[in-house]
């Protein structure tokens, strides 16, 4: 290995340095600036798929979401929300924890119950591509 790189590197001129540092450079500044989330301004929870509230998170809130197999707890705190208790089985939106980015997004399908932050700059993804 040693001996191919040595064999290589004489035949790198300093233009393919130049590329090669831009090149890193490009991609450096394209994660940075947009692999970013927006900040949330509003949490908005569904229910049996309509929108049941759309809430600010500016204040601490609790807020009770009823659904077929019970009441789906949300919790909203500046800036984050969350879904604190659900009585489906498996308890995949629960284990989301905090969602802190516009477009975040916790689903909870046994109960049909759902949140997600909205915002100025949200995430992209295939739900809303």
């Amino acid at each position: 290995m040693k001996d191919r790189l040595a064999d290589w590197l004489p035949l790198v001129r300093p233009g393919d340095w130049l590329v090669m540092g831009a090149g890193l450079a490009l991609c450096v500044f394209a994660t940075v600036t947009l692999w970013r989330g927006g900040a949330p301004d509003k949490a908005v929870v569904r229910a049996g798929g309509e929108v049941f509230g759309e809430y600010g998170l500016s204040t601490p809130q609790r807020i009770e979401v009823p659904g077929p197999l019970g009441v789906s707890v949300i919790e909203i705190e500046p800036g984050r929300a969350r879904v604190a208790v659900d009585p489906g089985p498996r308890q995949y939106c629960v284990r989301q924890g905090w969602l802190s980015q516009a477009g975040s997004v916790a689903i909870c399908a046994p109960n049909q119950v759902s949140l997600s932050l909205s915002g100025q700059g949200g995430q992209y993804d295939s739900l809303n591509y």
